[in-house]
This record gives structure tokens, sequence and C-alpha cells, in this order.
């Protein structure tokens, strides 16, 4: 049996669900999260070695570069921690809808966006 529907491979055309977009963005945080473990790592090795490594550290932590690598990771924490606790609540049975899904993700991405937007007026 031939199938004749069309099909669309280019995914920038496509129209997804906020839920769908809230999924991608909480897996690409975490991976991020991954990745930045190396930079924490070593921001907390080397401030706890010596008052030298503390001070090296905290000069690194001034310049403005360095500030935009801690709000970039700062910002992934905040959303990977709001949309954990969605999934925490949808684990427990609640927004398991599809509105319900919809809701929560809005939910969780105006969250996160006025806790990123706080944690910049922290950082810097």
């Amino acid at each position: 049996m031939k199938n004749n529907r069309p099909v669309n491979l280019d995914l920038m055309t496509m129209r997804y669900p906020v839920s769908a977009i809230a999924s991608l963005l909480h897996r690409i945080t975490g991976m991020a999260l991954f990745v930045a473990i190396g930079f924490l790592l070593w921001a907390l090795s080397a401030s706890l070695d010596s008052p030298e490594g503390f001070a090296q550290v905290q000069n690194v932590l001034t310049h403005p570069l360095a500030k935009l690598v801690a709000w970039g990771i700062a910002s992934f924490v905040v959303y990977h921690l709001f949309a954990g606790i969605k999934h925490l609540f949808m684990d427990a049975g609640y927004f398991e809808t599809q509105e319900g899904g919809s809701l929560a993700s809005q939910v969780v991405l105006g969250a996160s966006l006025i806790g990123v937007i706080l944690v910049g007026v922290w950082i810097w």
C-alpha cells in the first residue's frame, strides 16, 4: 500500500504547542547545566583552595563576560527548577490533560521569565 500523504520535514515551519516548547527547553537547560558543571566545579575548587584562589575567582567573576556566563547558568537553573516542579506535579496526577499541561507550561515559562530577570538584576 502506497502512502500518498505529504511529508513536511522542515522543522522550522511547524508550529509546536507550548507544552512541547517547555519540554524541549527543559531538556536543553538540563544539558546546558551538565556542561556548566565544569565551570562551577573549577570556581568552587579554586575558591576553596586558598585565599589567592578565592581572589582569582572573585576577579574572574567581576568581568562582564563572566557575569553573562553566570547569568546564563543561573537562568538555566531557574528554568530547569520550575519545569522540574511542573513535572513533579504531573507525576502526582495534576496537569495531565492537554489544557492543564498547556496552562502549566505557560505558568512555567512566565515564572521563569520573571525569575531570569530577577537573577539578572541580582548578578548585574
